[in-house]
């Protein structure tokens, strides 16, 4: 446990000095305004920039205040993920190439508790990133269009949390495996993006994975009654959750005394 606190503050302190605990929640926040704001005022900005004919008028109905979170998690499902492999392809694989795991490794420090504390660091800073911005684009909804209930909003929100600790923990697992950070980028989009496809044409077929987590989430969002295997997706979420990080641990510790 100790040598998880020390491993544990090490991570914070890089990320702080790499500026991640600044940068990364900004971005979040920017999506999380901007999804609300821009589709508010779309029709304004249509007919002033628009070079339309005079007289013509545009009439474009607004969406309802559960639509625009279920816009703004579609974004997050984009360039929140974008973002996230982006900020820890190399969590493991930069390790590697710099040097630091074998410098770390050699001293009496277990792979366990380097991994653990990496994966810990990395979620806390999604969730705290993820549910700022999503807490804004809430609040602008709430100006602009109406109230979501809070007990929506944030059953939604720990759904759609729990979908992106799935998206870092797999970008863990592939840069366990190399040192090069662009081969767990594209091994971690690569894999998003076909079973995302694969979850989206065959739905009934994957309603139980972790890839129908943002569906389940819209459904709180919308108030839509919950399905049973929403329960399932969780479970066997956190399930799968926990394999990718013992494999990642192992595949690790593996390259590393090879």
């Amino acid at each position: 446990m100790k040598q998880f606190r020390v491993l544990f503050k090490k991570e914070w302190m890089e990320a702080v000095r790499d500026l991640r605990w600044i940068w990364m929640p900004i971005v979040f926040i920017l999506i999380g305004i901007m999804e609300p704001i821009t589709t508010f005022y779309t029709p304004q900005i249509i007919e002033q920039f628009g070079s339309l004919p005079e007289g013509t008028i545009i009439e474009i109905p607004l969406p309802t205040a559960e639509d625009v979170l279920v816009s703004t998690a579609g974004q997050y499902n984009l360039l929140g993920v974008l973002v996230i492999v982006l900020a820890f392809m190399g969590i493991l694989a930069g390790e590697r190439k710099s040097g630091t795991a074998a410098m770390v490794l050699v001293k009496p420090v277990s792979f366990k508790a380097f991994v653990a504390a990496k994966w810990l660091h990395g979620v806390l800073l999604v969730w705290v990133s993820f549910l700022l911005g999503m807490s804004m684009s809430w609040y602008y909804t709430d100006r602009l269009f109406g109230l979501v209930p809070v007990s929506d909003f944030f059953t939604g929100s720990l759904s759609f949390g729990l979908w992106l600790t799935f998206i870092f923990t797999i970008i863990l697992f592939f840069s366990s495996f190399s040192p090069k950070p662009g081969i767990a980028a594209f091994g971690s989009l690569a894999t998003v993006i076909v079973l995302t496809m694969l979850s989206s044409i065959l739905p009934e077929k994957f309603n139980w994975s972790p890839f129908a987590l943002p569906t389940y989430a819209s459904k709180f969002w919308l108030a839509e009654p919950t399905e049973k295997q929403l329960y399932v997706a969780l479970i066997i979420s956190i399930i799968l959750i926990y394999g990718l990080i013992i494999l990642s641990i192992n595949i690790f510790k593996r390259k590393e005394l090879a």
